[in-house]
């Protein structure tokens, strides 16, 4: 028996099965957690049924205060009897828990919160009505009431359409349909139209000080700018012009809605998003909702603190940034892998510079943030302004936190990681290989160029997948050197030259920190929290799918070079 144990232990089987389970628990782990992710990010954008009751606690004094709510049932938990107590709730001490419901009221312009916490207990008179609207507003979050009335230019529409529900809903989408339309084209005018011209005339302007400086402002010159600068007014005032008849229009029309506890509150169409009746939905046109609510989410802009709306800003920002971060990290790791491994005299000095750079590797990332603005954009960015765009000073252009300094201080922070890989890959190829190349005629940059390299190309993309993974989730040094909370343009838009890399932008990572922690309504931002990470696992996953499919291409195109 003690020969058994002792061969089994000399074979190594314990330690295989150890691995074994540890793999097989850091999988479970992983799936649990995008399983989590999963159920509680994408199950914020599922239409739920909105619920009517009244809602009677016990006030201190005994009395009981009958109120009605208004919304949707988002989750449940038991609590200790003394923790309602201590809250002034006086109830029966005999019974050691009470369920608690935590509801979504909405309506935060007529009540303050959009959330509450209810007793299961002292809800009574519970139904759904068929006819309860929901409605998705720019401002002030979700509203739940019943549509009484609709208004154009604040007078009643004409007596047909009163005393009839669903006609009254039928002008009402119609209406909606129409100050949307205006909406999207009033954002078009601004976003693009209006924006390129002040950007062209902010352009205008820092040419007229270039002229200045340089001792060039000729009246000819100027006389084209000024031309130049009265065309773009013109353009502006019509553009004006344009947008006060669209505001008049579309803030012609609104609705009456009665909310909880008949309050009757009047509503702008033009600061609704979305209107349903969420009671009345089947199962298909939940799933309708849902998948528009999930477009949105991942292609429209952030509002209300980066609670409702979208992320596609921090999407871009954030792919925009770590392809950047690849297109500087690759070659210097490479370039230094190279050095280090084909050129540099293996002596003391190469070993320091190795021990070095995996050191890099383990410096907290908040330093190479402080780096980054300290060098890059202090010094380098201070010394560009001052010698390509003396005419923006005191404003800053490069000299400020912007997307080229992220990249570039995620490339420092990476470049340990392909260094290494790359060197790993170059020392796997075997020294018969190059002596065969030098022996047939090639020299020794050749040899490394059409031989060496490609056969060496999937550990340079081995080194590019990890610092993919570790720089697209980085927050720490990005709040130092690019990101802000909302960025009001994209890094990329078609005014020259079209990639603006000094402008501050949006990434996935820092939005969580900042919807998580930084939201003044936190019981709305956590889903979104939770979907919004769930997200970021998925742009990363993507970015590695792409460079593992670009490293298994290159491996299986110079795999005739293997030896």
């Amino acid at each position: 028996m003690k020969k058994r144990i002792s061969t089994w232990l000399s074979a190594g089987t314990p330690w295989i099965w150890m691995n074994a389970g540890a793999v097989a628990i850091c999988i479970v782990m992983v799936i649990g957690l995008l399983l989590l992710l999963t159920v509680r990010g994408m199950s914020h954008f599922w239409p739920r049924d909105v619920m009517q009751a009244i809602y009677s606690p016990p006030s201190s004094s005994g009395a009981v205060q009958s109120t009605q709510v208004i919304g949707e049932f988002v989750e449940s938990e038991f609590i200790v009897t003394a923790q309602i107590t201590s809250s002034g709730i006086p109830v029966d001490d005999s019974q050691e828990f009470y369920e608690r419901q935590l509801l979504k009221l909405g309506n935060r312009d007529l009540t303050g919160a959009d959330f509450t916490w209810v007793l299961s207990d002292y809800l009574d008179d519970i139904e759904y009505p068929q006819n309860i609207v929901a409605l998705e507003r720019r401002e002030w979050g979700n509203f739940y009431g019943y549509l009484t009335e609709v208004k154009e230019d604040g007078l009643s529409i004409p007596n047909p359409l009163i005393n009839d529900d669903l006609k009254i809903w039928t002008d009402f989408n119609q209406r909606l349909e129409r100050a949307q339309d205006i909406h999207d084209e009033i954002y078009r005018i601004q976003k693009r139209e209006i924006g390129e011209i002040n950007y062209a005339v902010e352009r205008l302007r820092l040419d007229e000080r270039r002229l200045q400086l340089d001792e060039e402002d000729t009246p000819e010159a100027l006389a084209e700018i000024n031309s130049s600068r009265i065309t773009l007014n013109s353009r502006y005032e019509l553009l004006q012009s344009e947008l006060q008849l669209l505001y008049q229009e579309i803030n012609r029309d609104t609705a009456v809605f009665v909310a909880a506890n008949q309050q009757e509150v009047e509503i702008k169409l033009s600061d609704i998003v979305r209107a349903y009746h969420p009671n009345q939905l089947t199962l298909i046109a939940k799933f309708f909702a849902y998948f528009s609510k999930l477009a949105e989410f991942v292609t429209d802009e952030p509002r209300e603190a980066n609670t409702e709306g979208g992320i596609f800003p921090a999407i871009f920002g954030t792919v925009m940034m770590v392809m950047l971060m690849s297109v500087f990290v690759t070659p210097f790791g490479v370039v230094a892998a190279i050095y280090l491994r084909e050129y540099a005299r293996q002596g003391f000095v190469t070993r320091a510079i190795r021990i070095a750079v995996n050191n890099l590797a383990g410096v907290p990332s908040i330093v190479y943030g402080v780096f980054g603005l300290g060098f890059f954009i202090y010094i380098i960015g201070g010394e560009i302004d001052q010698i390509f765009y003396p005419e923006a000073l005191p404003a800053p252009t490069f000299g400020t936190p912007g997307l080229l300094w992220a990249s570039l201080t995620l490339a420092l922070l990476t470049v340990p990681v392909v260094i290494v890989a790359t060197e790993e890959g170059l020392a796997r190829i075997p020294r018969s290989v190059r002596e065969g190349s030098l022996a047939l005629g090639a020299t020794k940059f050749e040899t490394l160029w059409r031989v060496v390299l490609p056969m060496a190309s999937p550990a340079m993309m081995t080194g590019l997948i990890l610092a993919v993974a570790r720089a697209a989730g980085e927050v720490a040094p990005l709040m130092l050197v690019g990101v802000v909370k909302l960025a009001p343009s994209l890094p990329l838009n078609g005014n020259y030259p079209y990639l603006h890399l000094e402008q501050k932008f949006m990434h996935l990572g820092f939005h969580i920190y900042d919807v998580g922690f930084q939201s003044p309504n936190i019981e709305a931002a956590r889903p979104l929290v939770f979907a919004t990470a769930l997200l970021l696992v998925l742009v990363i996953a993507a970015l590695n799918l792409l460079a593992v499919s670009m490293r298994n291409h290159l491996r299986e195109k110079y795999k005739s070079l293997d030896v």
